[in-house]
């Protein structure tokens, strides 16, 4: 099973420049893509339906041909869902409390967000 780093998400409460929405999680993101060390910053509103581990602490993310298999064995915190029509993920934690997003592009993997703003 390929697993390739993609970035390291950090949360924030301060808005961001090119800040993109994800509605079904309620967070405002950056492109990690566009930082020089791969940072991911997430911006949560106060309704979002996202608690516990996800919205508490940092993670780290990888890029995977299979979603399914790359998460065997690890504790679901996210269930898997789709992103802007071009990427699936999921959120998980690892025994030792590591979270790990595992990211499936559903195409090309230079993709992002075709809007980005709310």
């Amino acid at each position: 099973m390929k697993m390739e780093f993609d970035h390291v998400g950090l949360i924030t409460d301060k808005k961001k420049d090119d800040e993109n929405w994800v509605e079904s999680t309620r967070v405002w993101v950056t492109n990690p893509k566009d930082h020089p060390f791969h940072v991911e910053w997430l911006r949560y509103e106060n309704d979002t339906p996202v608690k516990g581990p996800v919205r508490e602490r940092s993670h780290i993310a990888y890029n995977v041909d299979n979603l399914e298999e790359a998460s065997k064995g690890l504790k679901v915190l996210l269930e898997p869902f789709e992103v802007g029509g071009f990427l699936k993920v999921g959120f998980y934690e690892y025994k030792d409390g590591t979270v790990v997003e595992l990211m499936q592009y559903l195409g090309n993997k230079n993709q992002w967000f075709d809007k980005g703003k709310k």
